[in-house]
């Protein structure tokens, strides 16, 4: 079992699906580019109703980054050349909507800390993420 943070982009929608059981879940399609430019597609399931939720209100094309176990798979194109490929079982979305919420919740929790608003952040936290995504 691999654990891993993927970001993409949706390709498609997210859609509602029903288990024999009974029981709905949720699978998309996001994809990511690797580091030498190729698109590399993630089949994203969750089970998860906060996760579900957050997949089935984006559209087609929007970022996302996902938290989940991941199993790597080939997959043949057209032409009949391998192509990798991940499956993914979701327990955590992080969206452009989501890291405003986190940021102002954290703003507003800390009364004793008035000016942070203005003051510049260190690297790597979620205020050097743009608001208007």
């Amino acid at each position: 079992m691999i654990d891993g943070l993927i970001a993409g982009r949706l390709y498609g929608t997210a859609q509602t699906r029903t288990g024999q059981s009974g029981r709905e879940f949720v699978t998309a399609k996001v994809r990511a580019s690797t580091s030498d430019g190729e698109a590399l597609f993630v089949n994203v399931i969750t089970f998860s109703d906060s996760t579900a939720a957050a997949l089935l209100a984006l559209e087609d094309g929007d970022a996302v980054s996902l938290a989940g176990t991941l199993t790597p798979k080939v997959w043949a194109d057209r032409h009949g050349e391998a192509r990798p490929a991940l499956d993914m079982v979701a327990h955590a979305v992080l969206t452009a909507y989501h890291v405003r919420r986190k940021r102002k919740a954290v703003l507003a929790d800390d009364p004793t800390d008035e000016g942070s608003a203005s003051r510049p952040a260190a690297s790597g936290t979620a205020a050097d993420f743009d608001d208007d995504l």
